[in-house]
């Protein structure tokens, strides 16, 4: 094995070691070797368009290409992957949809990246017990769909079609939190090769139990590890009755206050709202010419519930009142499946419409989560600061738990334009701290806001995870240069 890597600076820059010049660079042929002997050699690639589209996801964050690029096709090919790797000092990236908007995926100091996506089964369904157990291949519809004559889904729903075991390394959530819940609810059991190949089953080979007060929470600490842990193999995930009915809605209001009071004041008359999503003028203009929607440009709230058709009448009543009270117009049901689909359609795709709304520039996007008390202050006073900063953007938010998004569009090759939205971001994120909040509620920290999380979670806490971290990858090889 020593023969495989070129190791001149071994020991000062591990990473090093295995590439061809004294900076990131081609891994030997050798090593290159030995993944095709893991793998296969068709499910080993070292192109240079291959690397670049494993290198970036969808955020500002410039690409950094891995190495190469290898797909696994079982639990034990990627045990393999990562005890090579790691014992001869190789980064080592978890790579599913790349949907992600933090630049979780970027080889910061090149290496393997573990492409998880041909591992897509449906492992097990047990209905009775409401959980299923998936591979890191399969995505949010394919689970949904397979589950489509059962009774059952999955609500966790950040938009894109990310990959399960994705939404669980990055703690997704989405528009159903509110009802539902985040992926650190939702999972229940997962199954992790360790950086040095050996095998974690978080909860115990097998379990699925609704609760347990035996030990650590380990399924807790990767949920949101953002592969910095280890690589997440299998998930076993709650599912939920599908609703007997649903109901959608949308209302138009004055101004952002009266749209987030109404927010507060919904979930404090305790209506069991399902979704409740906030978009600005802005987003709602954006949305109306990308989706071919109707709707008023103005502050507007998304509402969908779900229950029994008994249920619901009550619910849509006591919602539809309170929007009123606080000024809201333009009141419209979407009963019908179709109807309903084609707005939740131009909700998910509200960041592709903010965007062309300037053709030709990049999104930045950035979010926060508050306290539901302090929401309409911070969405109040972001907004103003929006049209201060003289940049062009929109604002749309989970406001069910507190959450909002700021899609901010730039020109990538205007520096002091880059440089106003990342100063942006960081007051936005601060301001969020300032008020017992934190600087993100859903897309990680991955390179862009560690500066932050020192800030959040303090000197003690930021050795705390340190010292997990060092525990579970001495070398640093998972994932290098994310979160810490």
């Amino acid at each position: 094995m020593a023969s495989l890597l070129r190791t001149a600076t071994w020991g000062l820059f591990p990473w090093r070691g295995y590439c061809s010049r004294g900076t990131q660079g081609e891994l030997s042929k050798d090593f290159v070797e030995a993944l095709k002997a893991v793998v296969g050699s068709p499910h080993v690639s070292t192109a240079a368009v291959v690397r670049e589209q494993h290198g970036h996801d969808e955020s500002v964050h410039r690409c950094q290409p891995p190495d190469a690029v290898v797909w696994p096709q079982n639990v034990e090919q990627v045990s393999r992957l990562a005890a090579l790797c790691y014992g001869q000092g190789v980064p080592i990236i978890p790579f599913g949809t790349g949907t992600g908007l933090e630049g979780g995926v970027c080889a910061v100091q090149g290496g393997v990246c573990i492409n998880l996506t041909h591992m897509d089964r449906i492992l097990e369904l047990n209905a009775e017990d409401f959980s299923v157990v998936v591979e890191p291949g399969v995505t949010r519809r394919a689970l949904n769909t397979h589950l489509r004559d059962s009774g059952l889904w999955f609500p966790v729903d950040p938009g894109a079609d990310a990959s399960l075991c994705g939404m669980a390394a990055t703690g997704a959530s989405g528009t159903n939190t509110v009802r539902y819940g985040t992926m650190r609810d939702n999972v229940l059991n997962l199954e992790v090769v360790l950086p040095d190949g050996r095998l974690l089953h978080t909860a115990g080979p097998g379990r699925h139990f609704r609760k347990s007060a035996a030990g650590y929470n380990l399924t807790g600490l990767f949920v949101g590890s953002e592969g910095t842990l280890g690589l997440i193999t299998a998930a076993t995930l709650r599912l939920h009755p599908a609703p007997e009915a649903t109901v959608a809605a949308t209302c138009a209001f004055p101004s952002v206050q009266a749209a987030v009071d109404s927010t507060v004041h919904i979930l404090q008359a305790a209506v069991p709202v399902a979704r409740i999503e906030f978009l600005d003028d802005v987003s709602m203009d954006a949305c109306n010419r990308h989706s071919k929607l109707s709707c008023p440009v103005a502050p507007t709230l998304f509402l969908e519930f779900h229950g029994s058709e008994r249920a619901l009448e009550e619910q849509l009543q006591r919602a539809e009142e309170i929007t009123q009270h606080n000024g809201a117009s333009h009141f419209s049901w979407a009963k019908g499946a179709e109807e309903r689909s084609r707005l939740w359609a131009a909700r998910h795709n509200a960041w592709y419409a903010v965007q062309a709304l300037r053709p030709g520039c990049k999104g930045y996007s950035t979010d926060v989560c508050v306290p539901i008390s302090r929401l309409p202050e911070i969405l109040v006073q972001t907004t103003e600061d929006l049209k201060a900063s003289g940049l062009t953007g929109a604002i749309v938010g989970h406001v069910g738990d507190g959450n909002f998004h700021c899609a901010l569009l730039i020109d990538p090759d205007d520096p002091e334009e880059l440089h106003r939205a990342k100063t942006f971001a960081e007051q936005l994120g601060r301001r969020a701290l300032a008020l017992h909040g934190t600087c993100t509620g859903e897309h990680g920290i991955g390179l862009g806001k560690r500066q932050l999380l020192q800030e959040e979670v303090g000197a003690v806490g930021m050795e705390t995870m340190r010292q997990l971290k060092a525990a579970l990858d001495p070398r640093g090889l998972m994932n290098p240069g994310k979160v810490l």
